[in-house]
Order: C-alpha cells, then sequence, then structure tokens
C-alpha cells in the first residue's frame, strides 16, 4: 500500500490548486530575517558572532535562498557583524545570498556599498519607509517627501552597483493609489524587487492575497519590468504563516521569516513551520533534516525557549501517552511501513524532519503503550507479571512517567521476581 493510496489530500483539491508545485524557472524563494529583524525582539539576546555564523551555516543546509545580516548603518559592531557574515558566506562557499536592510537614506546605504564592495559578493539593499497614513500622520511625512527620499535612496543604491528591493513598510494599511506612486517610482529607479510589509501583523490570508494580486497586476506587470515580489508577515493577529501562505498562494516570489518567529513584539512568520509547510506542498526542495538544529541554535543563542507544543520540533510533536493513539501507531509499524506509523495520528510526517515517532506511559495509556516501552528499551514484553507492575503504577499517576520512573518499576519488579533478570539493551537496570 503507497501513502498516495490512503490519503486525500483536501490541500490540493480543486480551487486550492494554486499551491501545487511551481515550475523549476520560478521557484518558491525564501529570505531569513532572524539576524536582523528577528533580533528587535524586546525579549532576545543578540549573540556573539561566531554563533550567528553558525546559524547562517544552518540556513544554507536547510535551503534557505537569502539572509537578512543586519543593518550595517546601525553603528560600528552591525557594521562589524555584516562584514564578518558576508566574509563568511564567501570564504565557506555558503549557498545564500546576502541583504541587508537601510532607511531611505544614503547614510544607511553607504556601509552596504562598503563591505560588498570589500568582500566581493553582491548585498541586496533593502530601503524601507513607512506607507500606510497612520505613518504619514504620525511621522508628518507628505507623500512628495516620501517621494524624494524613494527616489534618491534607490537610485543611490543602484548607482553603487547593488541589487535594490524597495520595502514599504505598514503595506497593509496602505492606500493603493499610494503604493501605486511608491512602486510605480521605485521600479523606475531601477529596484528589482517589491517587498509587501505587513509590519504590524493587520492582514489576513483574504488581504494578502489581495495585495500581492494588487501588486502584480497593477504595478509590476504594467511596468514591463523584471521585478519580483516579497512578502515580510507579522503574527500579532497570529496569522503571520497563514498570511504568507496566502502571498505564496497569490503568486509571491519571495516570502520572509525568522527561527522560532522571534521578532519585534509577538514576532515574525516563523521560518521554521514556513519551511515545513512549504516541503509538504512540494514547494520547497531542500532536505530539512537539520530543521530541529537549526530551531535549538536560535533558541540557545537567543534565549528563547521552545515550548514543548510547537509544531515538529517541539518535545511533544511526535510524543504519545495516550492509549488509542499508541495501539495505532503500534499496528501501523507492525506492518512494516515506518511512514505509515508517521501519518496514522500525524499530519507531519516526522521522519522529513530528522524526528520520530515516541510512545510513552502515562495515566491515559493502555497496555500497549506498556509492552512497546519494554520492548524498545530492552525488557520483556512478554512478561506479563512485569507488564501488569508497570500497568499499575502508570494508572496511579497523574502524569507521562519519565524513563527513570519506569526503569525503577521495572526494578522493583525484578528484584522480587524468581526468573533472571534480562539486561535492557540501553543500560537500563
Amino acid at each position: 500500500m503507497h501513502e498516495r493510496e490512503l490519503v486525500y489530500d483536501w490541500n490540493v483539491a480543486e480551487d486550492a490548486g494554486e499551491l501545487r508545485p511551481r515550475s523549476a524557472d520560478h521557484p518558491v524563494e525564501l529570505d531569513d530575517e532572524t539576524l536582523r529583524d528577528g533580533l528587535q525582539s524586546p525579549s532576545v539576546q543578540d549573540p556573539p558572532i561566531e554563533v550567528k555564523i553558525r546559524i547562517l551555516h544552518l540556513m544554507a543546509a536547510l535551503g534557505i535562498h537569502t539572509a537578512d545580516i543586519g543593518l550595517p548603518g546601525a553603528g560600528p559592531r552591525a557594521l562589524a557583524d555584516v562584514r564578518a557574515l558576508a566574509r563568511e558566506i564567501v570564504d565557506a562557499g555558503l549557498p545564500i545570498g546576502a541583504n541587508c536592510a537601510a532607511r531611505t537614506v544614503r547614510a544607511d546605504i553607504e556601509p552596504i556599498a562598503l563591505v560588498s564592495q570589500e568582500v566581493g559578493i553582491p548585498i541586496e539593499a533593502c530601503t524601507f519607509i513607512g506607507s500606510s497614513p497612520v505613518r504619514q500622520y504620525a511621522e508628518g511625512w507628505t507623500l512628495d517627501r516620501m517621494l524624494r527620499a524613494t527616489e534618491d535612496a534607490v537610485t543611490f543604491g543602484v548607482a553603487e552597483g547593488l541589487p535594490v528591493m524597495y520595502v514599504t513598510e505598514d503595506t497593509t494599511r496602505a492606500r493603493p493609489e499610494t503604493l501605486a506612486q511608491l512602486y510605480g517610482l521605485a521600479i523606475q529607479c531601477g529596484a528589482k524587487r517589491l517587498c509587501i510589509a505587513d509590519t504590524v501583523g493587520h492582514a489576513t490570508p483574504r488581504g494578502a492575497r489581495a495585495l500581492v494580486k494588487f501588486v502584480r497586476d497593477e504595478i509590476v506587470r504594467p511596468s514591463g519590468e523584471d521585478v519580483k515580489i516579497d512578502w515580510h508577515g507579522h503574527r500579532d493577529r497570529g496569522l503571520g504563516l497563514a498570511n504568507t501562505l496566502a502571498a505564496v498562494e497569490a503568486g509571491a516570489d519571495r516570502v520572509h521569516g525568522t527561527g522560532l518567529g522571534i521578532g519585534e513584539r509577538v514576532g515574525n512568520t516563523e521560518m521554521d513551520l514556513l519551511l515545513v509547510n512549504l516541503k509538504l506542498l512540494g514547494l520547497h526542495e531542500g532536505e530539512l533534516g537539520r530543521l530541529a538544529e537549526y530551531c535549538e541554535a536560535v533558541a540557545a543563542a537567543t534565549g528563547v525557549g521552545i515550548p514543548a507544543n510547537y509544531p515538529v520540533i517541539g518535545a511533544d510533536a511526535f510524543r504519545t501517552g495516550t492509549g488509542v493513539h499508541a495501539a495505532a501507531i503500534i499496528k501501523a509499524r507492525k506492518l512494516g511501513d515506518d511512514w505509515l506509523a508517521d501519518l496514522v495520528y500525524s499530519g507531519v510526517p516526522a521522519h522529513h524532519f530528522g524526528r520520530h515517532q515516541v510512545i510513552e506511559i502515562s495515566h491515559v495509556s493502555g497496555m500497549s503503550n506498556v509492552k512497546f516501552w519494554l520492548d524498545e528499551h530492552g525488557y520483556d514484553g512478554m512478561d506479563d507479571g512485569l507488564c501488569n507492575h508497570v500497568f499499575a503504577l502508570a494508572k496511579r499517576t497523574d502524569h507521562v512517567l519519565s524513563d527513570d520512573e519506569v526503569r525503577a518499576c521495572c526494578a522493583e519488579y525484578l528484584a522480587g521476581a524468581s526468573h533472571p533478570r534480562p539486561r535492557a539493551r540501553d543500560g537500563a537496570a
């Protein structure tokens, strides 16, 4: 039996079909903002450069296409880190591109050009400016002033030999006529990408689709230029990932995220979960066996913990102590199909992401949990006395038993048993 014969996938049925794999010359690109936008979270620590370099290597290993390596105009330390990360890309031959954030002012673009020339690689300048009436009113900006800043910054970046992405902050609350003027001018000045930024997490998936479609059909196509569209989302409403997938569906060329979703306020689209979903939708070809390593590196570097119930890489993602669930997984394994064990009580195949199903013993377990655990840990799962002794302990508890608790229970039973004690394969007593 094959997986295709057992799963009817509504995610790619009928009108959902727009998310089917793109052609090889038009993949979904990924931009990792962990080392810049992610570090703007008020709850994280800024890691040392050697740690940032390790995370950059992990991004490349996961098949992420580009990374935001900082805002060098922010000061000497930021500039030094950008220079070191750019040099690492060159020296290690990493298959990942670099970009840097910049306000729409020359002073922010100049250090990007400096590093690009020093290390000998193109570094994309991501020049940003607020675009919504909210920002205009709060800042006292006129549209004419915004257009002048746009023209000067983009023209300067292009003249310095930099690929330029023009970013409109708070795009999801901006008027269409304002976006048409700002984006249109940026294209005329040589910008090769336009970035739609849901800076405050205002969008819904419907809004994300509508906005990408508007920029694509009303601005980019009429320009006649080869300009790509990026989507940068935040999760203030808990919709960051859904909005990003909607943007992909509507034709965004590149989408942004951060490890574990770190970022300002409640954070950005989770790059790790974005990778998982694109992989399952057939839209990402990179190997994701090191996804947990990437998440753990980001967590350790920034001081952000990974909740036990975090999808895919949380401690509980593929762990069960429930009798019915465990019984089904065990039956699937006995058929000799690991993929079936992954699917029977999980929508995410654990093996794609370097994980595996874990069956434990708790107060809601059945005897199948006990037998399986004992066999897996080197005990005799056919010993009814031992099984009943462990099962009785489980029913007296209010939690999942730790391995040490189960081993102690086994030792207690075996100490009083008449038959010889079996040797545990994993060093259990």
